[in-house]
C-alpha cells in the first residue's frame, strides 16, 4: 500500500516506531514538510497516517497528512532542540550550584578587614605582620656630609624571622581579602635575608622625599565578591617559599602585610 504521495509505507512505519507523542515544554522547533517549507511547532504526534501538531504561529492544534511531512528531518531537529535544552538546563544547574557555594563561603568571611584562608571547611585568619623599615647607614652618612641633598636614600621593609608562621600546603592558594581602604593590593614574593624577609625596597628622592617601591610581584587573578571583599589567587603555581599579601598606595609609606609560607603538600 502506498499513500497519496507514493511514499513507501515501510519508511513511514519505521519512523512511526520512533515518533512517540512529543512535548518539549514550550521549546519550539520546526516541523519540516516534504516540499522544503516548515511550521514552527511546540509539540507533534504521529496518529496513523496524520501528523497532529501545535502551531506556534496560530496557537492552536492542526493536522496534516503524514505523507506531506519530512518526519526524519523533523525528528532530527526535535532531538537537537532537546539536547540543547538539556545542556542549557545542566549549565543553569551548575551555575546555580556555584552561586550557592559562593554564598555559603561568603557567609563564613568576617566583616572585619583582613586576609582569610579556607583550609577545607575551616576558616583561618592570616595575622597582619609587624614590619620594620631598615635604612642604609652608609647612605645616611653620605647624605649628612653632602652640602645639598643629592644622594638618594635607600630603605627596605622587612619582617623578622626567615619563615612565616602561617603555612599553606598548596601551590595556588586562594585568599579572601577584605580591604581596609580603597588601595592597591596583590601578592609579593619575599626576598630572603639572614633572620629576616624583605618585602619591599624603597628609594627615597631627595628634597621631595617621594618614595618609589620595588618588589617581586606575583601575577594574580582577582575576583570582586562585594564592595571591599576580593578573592585573590596566583595565576601560576607558587614554588615553595615565603610570600605576602600586601595592600599599598604607590608613592606612600603605608604598605600593610599578611605573610605566609608555601610548602609542598605532605605525602599521602
Amino acid at each position: 500500500m502506498r499513500n497519496a504521495s507514493n511514499a513507501p509505507v515501510p519508511l513511514r512505519l519505521l519512523l512511526a516506531a520512533l515518533l512517540l507523542p512529543v512535548l518539549l515544554l514550550g521549546d519550539n522547533f520546526r516541523l519540516y514538510l516534504s516540499d522544503g517549507t516548515w511550521h514552527q511547532v511546540s509539540e507533534y504526534k504521529l496518529e496513523q497516517d496524520r501528523v497532529r501538531y501545535y502551531s506556534v504561529e496560530r496557537s492552536d492544534w492542526e493536522e496534516i497528512p503524514s505523507s506531506l511531512v519530512d518526519l526524519k528531518k523533523t525528528e532530527a531537529e526535535r532531538r537537537a532542540v532537546v539536547e540543547t535544552v538539556k545542556k542549557s538546563a545542566a549549565a543553569d544547574d551548575a551555575e546555580e550550584q556555584f552561586e550557592r557555594e559562593q554564598a555559603r563561603l561568603l557567609s563564613l568571611i568576617p566583616m572585619e578587614a583582613g586576609v582569610y584562608y579556607l583550609d577545607g571547611e575551616k576558616l583561618l585568619t592570616v595575622k597582619q605582620a609587624e614590619s620594620k623599615i631598615v635604612t642604609s647607614k652608609k647612605r645616611s652618612i653620605l647624605k649628612a656630609m653632602s652640602p645639598i641633598p643629592l644622594i638618594t636614600g635607600k630603605a627596605t621593609i622587612e619582617l623578622d624571622g626567615e619563615h612565616s608562621a602561617f603555612v599553606v600546603r598548596e601551590d595556588r592558594p586562594t585568599f579572601w581579602f577584605r580591604l581596609s581602604a580603597y588601595e592597591r593590593f596583590g601578592i609579593a614574593r619575599c626576598e630572603p635575608k639572614k633572620d629576616a624577609r624583605i618585602i619591599e625596597k624603597w628609594s627615597i628622592v631627595p628634597v621631595s622625599n617621594e618614595v618609589t617601591s620595588e618588589r617581586e610581584n606575583i601575577e594574580i587573578f582577582r575576583q570582586q565578591v562585594s564592595n571591599e571583599l576580593y578573592k585573590v589567587w596566583p595565576q601560576a603555581p607558587l614554588t615553595p617559599g615565603e610570600y605576602a599579601v600586601i595592600q599599598f598606595t604607590e608613592g606612600e609609606r603605608n604598605t600593610q602585610i599578611w605573610d605566609f609560607r608555601v610548602e609542598k603538600p605532605a605525602a599521602k
